[in-house]
């Protein structure tokens, strides 16, 4: 087999997405999932999902050169795993690791227009997936390793988070900059007893690029607080400000993140960055223009769209900031591009067919695409017309 050299490495969880469509969810879906009742349901998709295949699919379709590293078994979802991504392009797919005697994992997605998600997961090989795993020597070459939901892969939060650190230490040496996205762990599940706090300070020193959505870091953090908020009516953003923002990623930036990018769902996107001194550290995609990025806070409201489904939003909105920090963009650049491929994947109901080319995004961009207006309190914060962000009281102050 050719080996395939790429900028991009997306490895961690993957599954097989089973998504059926449930049209006429009136009521919520504690009305419809009710034990012995026939619900009439739509058309069946099958996707790939989890973040090597969300996030590393969408930075394909943007044009990036990316390959991924999964851990499938040998089974019929792991071989419609590798079908579906082969579909994509042949290549995408040399870095997989298919397990005789494993279980694929798979994730069936529950969901109706306008109500939000259920998953049934079963997270499969994905829990045996380990440093040595990586095709390393698929690794050279290569500038941005990102890595996701280790919540949901045992072996990475077993003994404190120590292969999750060890192998991003290991990436580190080798020169590329590393990103990380997490997952929430279901709370009753042994990944939702762990001590994540203790983890994320073993682990964020060897992270330049953490990507957690606002839910998953409050429940690491300050779970206190998240079930105070999690028993409120609404999502859990909408009770925030932005001095519960700033304070969230004060931690991240202080535990040793470069740049912190939390994901707010229909709020937008968030943005904290450390000083020159830890931005120089980040490796193979080191920012050139470093000054810009530098002690920077934002955020970014949503653009509007009609929502079809929601599956992969979060992935899809990395893979847009991600791909704005690959193409040496400004910070705001990147947290538009994040927030618009964010959107063009909520317009399909999988993961990512909704991600179009990024010079499309770019154009869409640039007609004059309409945001969503801001709903949270930004106490202190002024809007930027020109750049349609928000730009946060701590910008421009420089941290460690």
């Amino acid at each position: 087999m050719k080996e395939q050299v790429a900028e991009v490495v997306v490895a961690g969880h993957i599954c097989l997405d089973i998504i059926p469509y449930l049209p006429n969810a009136k009521g919520g879906l504690d009305q419809i999932l009710v034990p012995g009742k026939l619900v009439n349901a739509g058309p069946v998709v099958l996707s790939t999902g989890g973040t090597v295949s969300n996030t590393g699919i969408a930075l394909h379709r943007l044009g990036m050169s990316v390959l991924l590293m999964g851990k499938i078994g040998d089974d019929l979802f792991g071989q419609a795993v590798l079908e579906l991504l082969r579909r994509q392009t042949p290549e995408l797919a040399e870095g997989m690791m298919v397990i005789a005697g494993e279980n694929t994992s798979y994730s069936i997605v529950i969901h109706s227009p306008g109500i939000d998600r259920i998953f049934l997961h079963c997270t499969g090989a994905n829990d045996t997936f380990q440093g040595s795993d990586l095709r390393w020597e698929l690794l050279t070459g290569a500038r941005l390793f990102h890595f996701g939901y280790p919540p949901l892969m045992k072996r990475m939060y077993a003994d404190g988070g120590t292969e999750l650190a060890g192998m991003l230490h290991e990436v580190k040496r080798a020169g590329l900059t590393t990103s990380l996205d997490m997952a929430k762990p279901d709370p009753a599940s042994e990944a939702g007893r762990v001590d994540w706090m203790a983890i994320l300070e073993k682990v964020l020193p060897k992270v330049d690029v953490f990507l957690p959505s606002v839910e998953e870091i409050l429940y690491m953090l300050d779970r206190p607080f998240y079930d105070r908020l999690a028993s409120a009516k609404g999502d859990i953003a909408e009770h925030l400000d932005g001095e519960d923002l700033s304070a969230l990623a004060d931690r991240m930036i202080g535990m040793g993140a470069a740049i912190v990018a939390v994901k707010l769902g229909e709020h937008g996107l968030y943005l904290r960055t450390a000083g020159e001194r830890r931005l120089q550290s980040m490796g193979g995609y080191t920012p050139e223009n470093i000054g810009e990025w530098a002690g920077r806070e934002l955020l970014a409201t949503c653009y509007q769209v009609e929502v079809a489904g929601t599956t992969g939003a979060g992935d899809c909105t990395i893979a847009g900031f991600l791909a704005g920090l690959l193409k040496g963009l400004s910070p705001e650049s990147a947290m538009r591009a994040a927030v618009a491929v964010g959107a063009c994947n909520v317009e399909r109901q999988d993961a990512v067919s909704g991600i179009p080319s990024w010079e499309t995004v770019q154009r869409r961009i640039e007609a004059g695409w309409p945001k969503r207006a801001n709903r949270l309190r930004l106490d202190g914060w002024r809007f930027h017309e020109e750049a349609e962000l928000w730009i946060g009281p701590n910008d421009g102050k420089i941290t460690v």
